[in-house]
């Protein structure tokens, strides 16, 4: 059995790679805990980390047999999803992702926490929480405002609509978008390009333009208190059932 999370350092770059390919890379909370001490344990050797997923798909977004599981349990976000998005908000080494296929969920709300996305042209990005009775996570309520326009930000949070490649490099969430089969040369290009860089000058850099990661966990914390509730919600039950159902 393959491992859903493959952790591979070559030289200065670290790659993390999301490996569920027969579930378009569902999270698990498995592999978020896998995920988080990739990003957690990374030595001063390494500069540049690198998330991928597989040619078919870049993350589906959670698992949703876990929320569901979540929900009738009493509602919760799961701590190895917190830390998670602790672990991408902390991270003093610069973020780049490879993104193919679709990113659903998390899987696009992940990617405003990360310095350099190249996508593929067939890359689509979409966030449904709100059609399942939920909220959005990652602080993805105060980051993608001030990087997309509140406009923007609401379309794809809470109207749920998906954006192309095209559209989301002129949201600010993608940097460059190339051919399906160049997208991974080209994030490992960069990554090298910024692990080449004085490392310092880099994470002083990166400190001044991000600000203090104090706000960012303050919002994770209060998203997840708002998630919490809406999974308590026989709204969002009614909702994760009638998904499920249509899964079958």
């Amino acid at each position: 059995m393959m491992d859903p999370v493959i952790v591979s350092d070559d030289g200065p770059v670290r790659t993390v790679r999301m490996n569920r390919p027969e579930k378009k890379n569902a999270l698990t909370m498995g592999m978020y805990e896998a995920m988080a001490t990739a990003i957690e344990r990374m030595t001063s050797d390494q500069r540049c980390l690198l998330i991928a997923g597989s040619p078919a798909a870049f993350c589906a977004g959670n698992d949703i047999g876990d929320f569901f599981m979540a929900a009738s349990q009493g509602g919760a976000l799961g701590q190895p999803i917190l830390r998670f998005l602790y672990a991408l908000a902390r991270c003093e080494t610069p973020l780049v992702a490879a993104v193919r296929g679709n990113a659903v969920g998390v899987g696009t709300t992940m990617l405003l926490h990360f310095d350099h996305v190249v996508s593929s042209t067939d890359a689509r990005f979409s966030t449904p929480f709100v059609k399942l009775g939920l909220v959005p996570e990652a602080a993805s309520s105060l980051i993608a405002p001030r990087l997309m326009g509140q406009a923007r930000a609401f379309s794809l949070l809470v109207m749920g609509r998906q954006l192309d490649a095209e559209a989301a490099k002129a949201a600010g969430l993608v940097n460059t978008v190339v051919a399906p089969d160049e997208v991974e040369a080209e994030a490992m290009k960069a990554a090298r390009e910024l692990a080449a860089l004085p490392p310092q000058a880099v994470s002083a850099a990166r400190r001044l333009m991000r600000g203090s990661p104090d706000e960012i966990i303050a919002r994770i914390e209060s998203e997840a208190e708002q998630f919490k509730a809406r999974l308590r919600s026989t709204e969002t039950r009614a909702a994760l059932e009638a998904f499920l159902m249509r899964k079958r």
